[in-house]
């Protein structure tokens, strides 16, 4: 018996020292332990905990190469969408090809490492895109300070920046959210969502929060765009600024303010080349979202103001809001419905530039956007399905003369998160 133990022990402490693969698979064998009586109940759960912390310990060790890593994070996520969308142009002989395709929406791998006394940093990578999510240093002294250095986005945005891609209940964000932060295509602002700077917040114990951030001017995620040095058109930084007050649930009860500024200069003008001419954009946005028992509602506006936004003699204060909500119904199943409204002023809006995947029909003035949809929850928000209908028209010329195309047709989305 005594040898039997001293082998049993033995195997213990190769265990103990072993990889992660092995360590996982002890737990037969401290089973065995305690129904021999080599060792008790609380023996075999204090043998557990160390061998589950030294498992950890040397994949940490194994993966990272810092010496002061104390804990390193991998996730990622996986969305499969496939869109069916056709536009009609009004009085238009031939009317654009449909969109009818399965493509990879995002592919997202990232890892977040954790180095003590308050520093952090983490990498999220968008395989689909060939872009960069988030690559930062973050140092947090308390709820109230963090202070972060690197890319990410700024905060500005309710579906933008509040609300994680893998959280969106009507699967892509609003054409209002989308005229504003996507890339400046000559119509769109591209104010808000990624860029490289040095980022403030924090939050106190009464539900006040706050953010500000001193960033480069242009929103550019590729590889190329992240470790660019600039040019004359974006060499000037942009400032964003944002209060807001978060409630607690009070018997079911949950809402959230926020109000965002950002001030782009030289980022104004009309067309894709007048960057760095001198001309400036102010953003504004402000949402609240609304939450109790299976209901949940969210309101968003944006404004601008665009310095020669239509032309040399002419600025353009364009403008949208969105409203949605949305009713859980048990543990599984959720419905949504959204209504969105872009107008340009003048500077113009085509259905692709809000409808995602939508043929074009044509620059007009203004946009908006119907959205009927549910999602499934397999388990959880971790793996779901979406399915929804949307139908947008775009009217009247940028001139002001009558015009109209139609968009709509389907969107599905197959999510998982790990």
């Amino acid at each position: 018996m005594l040898n039997l133990k001293s082998k049993l022990l033995a195997l213990v402490a190769t265990l103990l020292c072993a990889g992660t693969a092995l360590a996982q698979d002890s737990g037969p064998l401290i089973d065995l332990l305690v129904k021999k009586g080599i060792i008790n109940d609380q023996e075999g759960e204090t043998l557990r905990a160390d061998l589950a912390r030294d498992a950890a310990t040397a994949v940490t060790s194994t993966i990272s190469g810092g010496k002061s890593t104390a804990s390193l994070t991998l996730a990622g996520r996986i969305q499969v969408q496939y869109a069916g969308l056709a536009t009609n142009i009004d009085g238009a002989a031939v009317n654009p090809a449909s969109t009818s395709h399965f493509f990879l929406r995002r592919i997202y791998f990232g890892a977040k490492a954790n180095l003590g006394n308050g520093w952090s940093s983490s990498i999220n990578y968008d395989f689909a895109g060939s872009t960069f999510d988030e690559a930062k240093v973050t140092w947090t002294l308390s709820d109230a300070l963090a202070v972060d250095v690197g890319f990410r986005k700024v905060p500005f945005g309710l579906e933008e920046w509040y609300t994680s891609s893998g959280s969106l209940k009507a699967i892509e964000r609003s054409p209002a959210t989308r005229y504003f932060v996507e890339s400046n295509n000559g119509r769109r602002l591209g104010a808000g969502s990624y860029r490289t700077g040095v980022f403030v917040g924090g939050k106190s114990d009464s539900g006040l929060f706050y953010n500000a951030a001193v960033t480069n001017p242009e929103r550019d995620e590729s590889a190329a765009g992240v470790a660019s040095a600039g040019t004359q058109a974006t060499n000037s930084p942009a400032f964003w600024g944002n209060v807001g007050y978060k409630v607690a649930p009070v018997e079911g009860l949950n809402y959230v303010v926020s109000a965002s500024v950002g001030y782009l200069p030289g980022q104004g003008g009309f067309g894709t080349t007048f960057a760095g001419k001198g001309n400036n954009l102010t953003v504004y946005n402000a949402f609240t979202e609304i939450s109790e028992g299976p209901w949940d509602l969210q309101l968003e506006y944006f404004g601008s103001d665009n310095q020669q936004g239509v032309s040399a003699t002419q600025n353009a204060k364009s403008s949208a809001w969105s409203i949605q909500p949305s009713y859980k119904m048990g543990e599984f199943w959720e419905y949504t419905a959204r209504y969105s409204y872009v107008n340009s002023d003048g500077r113009g809006v085509q259905t692709a530039d809000g409808i995602r995947s939508a043929p074009s029909g044509g620059t007009m003035n203004n946009l908006d956007e119907w959205y009927f949809g549910f999602t499934r929850f397999f388990r959880g928000n971790d793996v779901k399905f979406q399915l929804g209908y949307i139908f947008g028209q775009s009217n009247d010329t940028v001139t002001g003369g009558t015009a109209k195309a139609k968009s709509q047709g389907i969107r599905s989305q197959m999510q998982v998160n790990f």
